[in-house]
């Protein structure tokens, strides 16, 4: 992982605090001074050096180049602390990295990244993160927050949105594909926003196909 213990940490925390569009000539001079640091440290980083660099300009370099040592990609380590972690902590007014760990960050993409949290879900599992109700997977366990994709659970909630829309079906055989949107929008309301909704697409049209 890269040490950022050989940077200047005065100077990270500097970066992190300033954002690209301020204009503020501190941000292009602190640049300067890290990019010989980071790209002479390269070797030891667990990413490319371009990938280095990618981090380099935005804020929050600190907390972004670990959450990438935790084993998260660098563009998902970037959207949640430049957007979600942000958004919460300019609410709270406080520093992001106040609110949640690189670790917790990079936890909460891998569940993303299984497939146990959609975007929505992952939204909410870090708002109660930031709460201090545990890590991402306590979390998610606690709260019964997994995207369900259980077809037994899935098929239940579909039957009952079909019943309340009984024209979907025969719009569907008709070749207006779009209408499963209907059921599917539905299903994931009924759900709590925890239902898999690629699988309750497939799961609408072999029942349009069946019927």
């Amino acid at each position: 992982a890269l040490d950022v213990a050989v940077l200047p940490r005065a100077r990270l925390l500097d970066v992190g605090r300033l954002r690209p569009d301020t204009g503020d000539p501190r941000l292009h001079r602190i640049r300067d001074e890290l990019r010989p640091l980071v790209r002479a440290d390269v070797r030891r980083c667990p990413v490319r050096h371009e990938q280095v660099s990618q981090l380099i300009d935005p804020g929050l370099l600190v907390e972004i180049t670990e959450t990438v040592a935790a084993g998260a990609t660098p563009q998902s380590a970037r959207k949640w602390w430049t957007g979600e972690v942000a958004r919460l902590a300019n609410i709270a007014s406080k520093e992001p990295a106040e609110l949640v760990s690189a670790a917790q960050v990079a936890e909460l993409q891998q569940l993303v990244d299984e497939g146990a949290l959609n975007d929505r879900l992952a939204r909410q599992v870090l708002e109660f993160v930031v709460a201090g109700e545990g890590s991402p997977r306590d979390v998610v366990a606690a709260k019964g927050l997994a995207v369900v994709s259980d077809d037994g659970a899935l098929i239940v909630a579909i039957d009952e949105a079909l019943a309340a829309q009984p024209d979907v079906l025969e719009k569907i055989r008709e070749g207006k594909v779009q209408a499963a949107g209907a059921v599917i929008g539905a299903v994931m309301k009924a759900m709590g926003g925890t239902a898999d909704a690629a699988r309750v697409r497939e799961l609408v049209l072999e029942r349009a196909a069946q019927a």
